[in-house]
């Protein structure tokens, strides 16, 4: 055990009061509070965590409900674990527990709340050396038995135990912990990880480790290489058969398809804009944009390698990728557009699109501007090429001065309009309502008042 009272001046000043109140109120009645995992780990790097997770020992559940309830309210968030929850703050309370696996899954647990047992022993059960932390949130006194100090400052990744095999979710969590924390994985820890699977895991629980891992990582290229090294790319195949395809040296000197995607993540994490929905839409994009490769490249009788309509042949495998992780279909739907369509800008650049062209674009692809941010990450990825990049600021200014920048366009004409007219409700809608769509997308009508005019036309043209 090491003082360093240091160690809790980069708390938000309300954190910090509040762990210290706590702390002497459990005092107060005979228990001892320790701050633990995470946020031990956060003090030690220098910055203050965003929430603060306590443990309690010496007092039953009860006590620790009545100390609370002298000045907070709380939520008991996890009934089974004795998890309470400060109402208004992020601060977690619970009792140490004991855990032991009794059957299959990550429900497969049997826990018991263990106000007595000590610290030493209740961190063999968290997953890696530097979240097995506690401190005294009122004396700064850190409680190391598994070495994570020493790890953290080495930036080594290393379990804490044997435990660590039981649930597989943790080498999911390696693969982001890594990517965030710019970590070196400990050899025993990727020799633990070859010998787990996630045939327990539910979907939901795989997301919210790659969500963790598009929203906060830094080093994509260590933590999918993590995956890799560990043979958990068998449970991505999408993933897996990027690695090894080939690409014409002339245009990717950096090497494969998997290479390559490393390093497009690795310039998306320099540029991500902290909206949460819209990084992790391009996020998945920029991992997806070359799934299509795999299936469509081919060494020609020149020797040269080309990868003919990898963008459409994308689709499929990005889907197949996706719903092993969620079943948002709204992600699924944003993500492909994206996918399909990652060297349009160079394209429609080149040949200097039309209006029609780019808002059409926009309908598509829903916002212009995440498909740059896309494009602009593969022409990154591909070092020691720095190639230009001036069909982004070119497609931007064009989106912007036709309003389909950030949007795509909505149609003006709708249903209640041929109803107006008298249409009967049924299949000749659509036609109809596609033509009009088509026209003001061509610049044909801007206004409510004009497409009017066209919709008129149009019914005259097709009642003849």
């Amino acid at each position: 055990m090491s003082a360093n009272p240091g160690l809790l001046e980069s708390l938000d000043p309300v954190l910090f009061q509040t762990a210290r109140e706590l702390s002497l109120s459990i005092e107060s009645e005979g228990g001892n509070l320790l701050m633990v995992g995470g946020s031990v780990r956060d003090l030690l790097w220098g910055f203050s965590p965003d929430e603060l997770d306590f443990e309690v020992r010496g007092l039953s559940l009860d006590q620790v409900k009545s100390v609370l309830g002298k000045k907070y309210r709380w939520d008991e968030v996890g009934k089974a674990f004795g998890v309470l929850r400060i109402k208004g703050m992020p601060v977690e309370i619970a009792l140490p527990r004991t855990e032991i696996k009794s059957g299959s899954g990550h429900k497969g647990f049997s826990v018991e709340m263990d106000p007595n047992l000590p610290f030493e022993k209740a961190v063999q059960r968290r997953d890696f050396t530097i979240n097995a932390m506690g401190l005294d949130p009122v004396r700064g006194k850190l409680l190391d038995p598994c070495g994570g100090s020493k790890d953290l400052k080495q930036r080594i990744l290393r379990h804490v135990s044997p435990a660590f095999k039981e649930d597989s979710l943790r080498v999911l969590r390696g693969m982001q912990f890594i990517a965030r924390f710019n970590l070196i994985p400990a050899d025993e820890t990727i020799e633990i990880s070859k010998s787990m699977n996630m045939s327990d895991l539910p979907p939901e629980r795989i997301f919210e480790e790659w969500k963790k891992l598009m929203l906060k990582g830094k080093n994509f290229s260590g933590g999918l290489e993590f995956l890799k090294t560990t043979g958990w790319l068998r449970f991505f195949p999408e993933l897996e058969a990027l690695d090894g395809c080939p690409q014409e040296p002339e245009w990717h000197p950096e090497g494969d398809v998997w290479v390559h995607t490393l390093h497009c993540l690795d310039a998306f994490a320099k540029e991500r804009i902290g909206e949460d929905w819209e990084d992790l839409v391009v996020g998945f994009a920029v991992l997806c944009h070359d799934l299509g490769k795999p299936r469509t490249t081919k060494i020609g009788e020149d020797g040269r390698i080309r990868s003919p309509m990898h963008e459409p042949e994308g689709e499929a495998p990005t889907r197949s990728f996706l719903s092993r992780l969620t079943n948002q279909v709204d992600l699924h739907e944003e993500v492909v557009p994206l996918v399909r369509r990652h060297l349009t800008p160079r394209v429609f650049y080149k040949d200097q699109a039309s209006d029609g062209a780019i808002r059409r674009l926009a309908a598509k692809v829903k916002r212009i501007d995440r498909l740059v941010r896309v494009a602009a990450a593969d022409i990154a990825g591909r070092p020691p090429r720095k190639d230009d990049f001036p069909e982004g600021p070119w497609l931007l200014k064009r989106a912007e001065e036709l309003k389909v920048r950030d949007s795509e366009p909505q149609p003006i004409i709708m249903g209640r309009h041929l109803i107006e007219r008298g249409l009967q409700p049924g299949p000749p809608f659509t036609p109809i309502l596609n033509q009009c769509f088509e026209a003001q997308l061509e610049g044909e009508f801007h206004t409510l008042k004009d497409g009017l005019c066209f919709l008129d036309q149009t019914i005259t043209d097709s009642q003849k």
